[in-house]
Formats: structure tokens, sequence, C-alpha cells
């Protein structure tokens, strides 16, 4: 009876998205999780962090209602347990969601750790053993714990720090990435002393560096204090919370966040029982079909330790499960696009000019800021811009860059015109709907050849 044509092991948006393509391919499939369906990023990462940002987001509109014409007869302040309670609300309604399309499938869900036995062969927590055709590892990735950390509850993960009961006064963050910035985000707003610290010279490393000047800004007005260029040390935790060193200075907090990066899940799998070894930092070395170093054993997502995003890793797992059924899918796109949810929130798809003169491409650029847009101005969202890439002389389309908000609804028609292989030209011709924030995305590409007609023109003036 547990004979299948596919096992999949992790039931996170990769796993769960595989074994229902799968299983709607006709194969008989089964699928382990050994936590809750929905895997991390459901449970504990982007959705419970989005929720509560809308809340926050909300709270940021309510405490400028004057400036929009509307009188306040009191006053808007957070209620954390009541935004906990909306949150696992939230993940409740989409877990229970997640489960009732693979039962509808016909995906059989095992509850469980999984360990190989052999290359065909795998024990839920030696109680049943499972054979399969092929599998599918997508087993996601968990925070990562510097040496230098100390054990205490007032060392908190991303994840533990979503379930605290009540607010802490104040939280030291280690690590400048997306997961720190946006929880030093979060937390600011709802009043809480906010200290970030990261030992690269500038926050969000890999992003443009004028989107994260933008977006660190705003967190400074937050109240956000942010050492960058400066490691921590020294951390120390007791009841009364931590303290560490900061160059010369000893900060205080009553939490420390974790966030200094995520490693592949893949203790305790037994791999070596079916023929795998594992990569840098733990990681799964797989091809860009998600074949690993065995051809029946497919890996995908957080695990492979390539990049670390829920939507790539549904596309690269939905795409293993159509090659396993026998179908020969679409490459995956050689860029994916990223975001940050901050206030306000950072996009990219495809390359930033940095990157496009490490490969020595000869680009131009095109900017359009939100303050000259009628819609953001309507909204009152004018912070931000969006910046084009494209090479010179072909036109083709090279990255997009876009900070302001809704930055993160906006790249989806970056993500598509880079995908289509479109020119600055093409998208400049697109007619986009007034007043909508994607004329943005329009006007910046007219600014690609100077073209944009929102912008006052800079004229020369005669000597």
């Amino acid at each position: 009876m547990n004979s299948f044509d596919l096992c999949v092991i992790g039931g996170g948006p990769g796993g769960y998205n595989a074994a229902l393509r799968a299983a709607r391919s006709g194969l008989r499939t089964a699928l382990i999780e050994e936590d809750r369906l929905g895997g991390v990023c459901l449970n504990v990462g982007c959705i419970p962090t989005k929720t509560l940002l809308a809340s926050v987001g909300l709270l940021r509109q309510i405490r400028r209602a004057t400036a929009f014409g509307i009188r306040m007869t009191g006053t808007a302040e957070p209620d954390w347990p009541a935004m906990l309670e909306r949150k696992n609300a939230v993940i409740t309604g989409l877990r229970n969601g997640v489960a009732g399309l693979l039962e509808n499938a016909g995906v059989t869900v095992f509850a469980g750790h999984a360990a190989f036995l052999d290359a065909h062969s795998l024990r839920i927590d030696d109680r049943e053993t499972v054979t399969a055709r092929y599998f599918l590892i997508a087993t996601g990735s968990r925070p990562a714990r510097p040496a230098f950390l100390p054990e205490h509850p007032a060392i908190v993960s991303s994840d533990q720090l979503l379930s605290c009961a009540t607010l802490p006064e104040s939280l030291l963050i280690l690590g400048g990435g997306v997961v720190g910035c946006e929880f030093a985000a979060l937390f600011a707003a709802l009043g809480v002393r906010v200290t970030l610290v990261e030992m690269l010279p500038a926050l969000l490393a890999g992003f443009d560096p004028e989107c994260v000047r933008v977006v660190a800004m705003r967190m400074r007005m937050d109240g956000v204090r942010l050492l960058t260029g400066t490691s921590l040390s020294d951390v120390r935790a007791d009841d009364n919370g931590v303290t560490a060193r900061a160059g010369d200075e000893t900060l205080s907090g009553t939490l420390l966040l974790n966030a200094a990066g995520r490693r592949p899940n893949t203790e305790g799998l037994n791999l070596e029982a079916a023929g795998l070894a594992t990569g840098p930092r733990g990681a799964i070395p797989a091809d860009a079909d998600g074949r690993t170093a065995v051809p029946h054993i497919f890996a995908a997502g957080d695990v492979t330790g390539t990049i670390m995003l829920a939507h790539w890793a549904t596309a690269a797992a939905v795409r293993a499960a159509a090659i396993i059924a026998g179908e020969t899918p679409s490459p995956l796109p050689e860029t994916v696009p990223g975001c940050v949810f901050t206030t306000p929130e950072i996009a990219t798809a495809g390359w930033s000019p940095a990157e496009c003169a490490a490969r020595n491409l000869n680009v131009v650029s095109g900017k359009f800021p939100f303050s000259a847009l009628g819609k953001a101005l309507a909204a009152g969202e004018t912070d931000g811009f969006v910046k084009i890439t494209a090479e010179r002389g072909s036109d083709r389309l090279l990255g997009i860059s876009i900070v302001g908000s809704h930055a993160s609804d906006l790249i989806s028609e970056a993500a598509a015109a880079l995908a289509a292989g479109m020119t600055a030209g093409e998208l400049a011709r697109t007619v986009h709907p007034h007043p909508t924030l994607g004329e943005a995305l329009q006007e910046a590409a007219l600014a690609v050849h100077g073209q944009c007609l929102q912008l006052p023109v800079r004229r020369k003036r005669p000597r």
C-alpha cells in the first residue's frame, strides 16, 4: 500500500505544489511533512509576516488620516494579541486549504520525519516504510545560528519572534538582510525600540544600492537605529534581556533576533543511504532539472542552497514533477524577481546596473520617481522610483528595480517583460491605464531614451 510513483519529502510551497502537479499528471503520489503543511513560508515566514505587515500598514494609514482630510477623534494603537490572532486565523485557513487540495488530488499525506533506508525506500518515524520510483526532496531551510550566539530564550529566531505573546520593549537585530529589515520595519512601527546591526557596509546586499538608500532613510525616520559595517560580539543573555558589543559600544535589548541567514534542512534524512552527499552548508547539489547525483532523486527549493525564495521553490519543484511525469517543460527563467516587504517595498527583476557591469554589458538606464506620478500623489505614497536598465544598441531589457508602495505587485509586469525578451521601446509603447502606479514603468522605459514627458527637461544654459 505504501508504494508510489513519486514520494515528495517536505510540504512547503515547492513540495505540495509538486505533489499536486504529479498527482494531476496521473502519478501515484505521496507527500511527507514532519511539521505542518505549508512549510516555513505559510506557517512562520512569508504569510505571517505579511499578515502582520498588513496590520501595521493600516495603522500607518490611520495615523496619517488628517493628511487625507479625515478628522480623528481618538488615537490608533496596536493590539498585538489581536494581530497575532488574525495572523493565526489566516495561516489556519490557508493550511486547511492546502490539505483540501492534496486530498482532492488524491495525494497520500504522511505526517512524520522521513529518513532514507536505501535509494528507493525510506522510513517515517520508525513506524512505516514508503517506497517509490522517484523522490523529490523539498525540505526547505531553517535559520542559521552563528556559533557565538548563546542558547537563551531571549535570543530568538524569526520563527519564534512571530509568536511572542507580548511586544518586547526593545529589540536587537543581528543581520541586515531581507528578514532583518522586514522585522525592523514591522516592530519599529509598533513602537518597539529597534537597533539593527549588519557587518557589511550596507543593508540588503545584492539589491540596488539606490533602492536600499531609500528604505534605510525611511527606517531611520521611523526610529530604527542602523549600525552597518559593524560586527556583533560578546553576546550575553539573562532574565533581564540581552547585551552585546558593537564596535566600542555596548548595546542592550529585551530580545535579540537572529536574522543571520538560513541553511538547508538536510540533517536526519540519512542521504548517505540513498547515495547522496551534501555540499556547502548542507545543501543538496542538483542540476537545472532538479536532478541530483542519483538520477531518480530530485531536489528543489531552499534545500539546494541556491535561490531561497518560495516562488522559485514552487517553479523548480513543479518543473521537476513534470519531468518525472515524462513531460518536457520549458526551462526556468534566467532571472527571478525578488521582493523586500519593508516600508517602502523593494522589488527587482533581472540584473542591476552593477551586475550588468560585471558582465561587461554596455547599458543605459532610465528612472522615474513616484513623486511625479498622479496616482502616487493621490494616494500619498511618493517615496521611491522605478529604474529600468537596457542594453545599449539592442535596447533589450536587462533589469528593473522598484522601490516604493506596491513595488511587490508592480514587479510582476517587469518579470513578464524580461521573460518575453522585450525592449525598453516595446515597454514604453505599451499603453498603461491612467491613473495607476504601473504608469511609472512606462515612464521609466521612456526615460531610457530621454523621451519621458512627465519630467522637466534640463536645458543647458547658454555660455
